[in-house]
């Protein structure tokens, strides 16, 4: 593109006068005439400057902002009703898979129901004994279970409300002088009369009515 300067204006607006056959005009000072020409090139600057393109500013780009990762929702979990989850509880079973026999566990009553007999229990050591007197279960009333006597060296005890059946004995002596360890099992009892077991250092003998 031209540029215009100031002196190429003025310049060329004198020739044009010059060159025009009418009548000459009031003629102006050379300060008017600069004036003159100056405005009229600024106003030929600024229609040049009009004319040109000017750039077309482009639309804002949207600032790319991060993208959300996609985010675990929880899930709730089926609940189960209480009742749907209780478990019968069973009672769990003796060592070696055995289930206790509940007469092994229990005191036999002090008033047994069934036909009535006596016992008598002597020790004839020289140790103070523990006797402990079992009733297997019997077939008229379900009696069984344990007793414990306590017999003084050489003495006796005479029991009087016992019932009819079988009956295992052991007797121990707590005494490491006098060591006494005895046992009898076995022995049943079919009458009213008085039977007697009878306690040595290692065994118990059932003499009978």
């Amino acid at each position: 593109m031209k540029r215009f300067t100031i002196t190429s204006l003025i310049a060329a607006m004198t020739m044009l006068i010059s060159a025009c056959g009418a009548p000459a005009a009031p003629t102006m000072s050379a300060a008017d005439v600069q004036l003159t020409a100056v405005a009229a090139a600024f106003t030929v600057v600024a229609q040049t400057q009009a004319a040109i393109p000017t750039a077309t500013p482009l639309p804002p780009t949207e600032t790319a902002s991060p993208t959300q990762l996609p985010t675990n929702t929880a899930v709730s979990l089926p609940t189960l009703e209480t009742s749907a989850v209780q478990a019968t509880l069973t009672p769990a079973a003796a060592a070696g898979g055995a289930t206790p026999y509940y007469c092994d566990t229990r005191v036999l009553s002090w008033s047994p129901k069934g036909r009535a007999t006596t016992i008598r229990i002597a020790n004839t050591t020289k140790a103070a004994v523990t006797v402990s007197l079992y009733l297997n279960e019997t077939r008229d009333h379900n009696e069984c279970g344990y007793r414990s006597y306590n017999l003084s060296p050489r003495n006796d005890v005479v029991i009087g409300d016992l019932v009819q059946g079988c009956y295992n004995l052991f007797a121990w002596s707590n005494d490491p002088t006098v060591p006494v360890k005895a046992y009898t099992g076995g022995n049943c009892i079919n009458n009213p009369d008085k039977w007697t077991f009878e306690i040595s250092a290692d065994k118990i003998k059932f003499l009978g009515p």
